[in-house]
């Protein structure tokens, strides 16, 4: 069973950097497609950035610049460093892997983590 596990969340004033860790089970990093996305209070989850199988990378416009999402084989992680980042940026956040595009509706997505809580104040 495959399972994601994220780490890294916390509190940090805006302009602060947090980075976010995924563990994930198995194979899933190197032949799933994997991905993060946030949720905040009142509002629909969202994507935020895709890795896919090969290392082709998208970023939500608001994060473009700012983050980056990228895989440890070694370590078995999918990574997400958030630079600068803004109170508008504070939300739950999800790793998410399937064996196609993540670009769907997230009820269809097959595995998801737990989710680790982003508060950055300003």
């Amino acid at each position: 069973q495959e399972q994601l596990v994220e780490s890294g969340g916390g509190s940090v004033q805006a302009g602060g950097d947090l980075r976010l860790s995924c563990a994930a089970s198995g194979h899933i990093l190197d032949r799933y497609y994997m991905g993060w996305f946030r949720q905040a209070s009142g509002k629909e989850r969202e994507e935020v950035a895709q890795i896919e199988r090969y290392g082709t990378v998208h970023y939500a416009d608001s994060v473009k610049g700012r983050f980056e999402i990228f895989k440890d084989f070694g370590k078995n992680i999918l990574y997400l460093q958030m630079n600068s980042l803004k109170p508008e940026d504070t939300a739950m956040y999800y790793c998410a892997a399937d064996r196609v595009s993540l670009r769907q509706s997230p009820q269809l997505i097959g595995f998801w983590g737990q989710g680790t809580q982003v508060t950055v104040s300003s």
